[in-house]
């Protein structure tokens, strides 16, 4: 499993790549902007990402932003809905408003509120066929 960690806050950073480093190779990201160069580099060497986990909040470009950005050259590039990459947003804010953003309008495959919670988050990748 390929995984990009998006996320600004150094804590939360080691704690998905602690849970996610066993299962495959995780890369990091710590804004937006970062994350769009990484997933545009992953798809040119033909090794896409099969997993991001992604902040909302972040400074120079946010989730809902980078999210939207992502889908849409997913899409440019003819990348079925099947094969697009799971993206689980990840957020200390329980705010609907967000997450109705992020699933209905960004295209967010999954959310997760922090403090992330490791049994949590790996049975959602169960669920949604990430890991076995």
């Amino acid at each position: 499993m390929r995984v990009l960690v998006v996320e600004d806050d150094f804590t939360s950073r080691k704690i998905l790549q602690k849970i996610l480093g066993p299962f495959g190779e995780v890369d990091i990201a710590v804004n937006g902007l970062e994350a769009l160069q990484a997933f545009n580099q992953s798809l040119d060497d033909d090794n896409p990402y099969d997993l991001i986990c992604m902040d909302i909040m972040m400074p120079e470009m946010d989730g809902q932003t980078a999210l939207k950005k992502i889908r849409a050259i997913e899409k440019e590039r003819g990348i079925l809905p099947a094969k697009e990459a799971k993206v689980v947003m990840t957020t200390a804010l329980d705010d609907p408003k967000n997450v109705v953003e992020a699933y209905y309008k960004g295209g967010a495959t999954s959310y997760v509120p922090k403090p992330i919670d490791k049994h949590m988050l790996l049975h959602l990748l169960k669920n949604l066929g990430v890991l076995e």
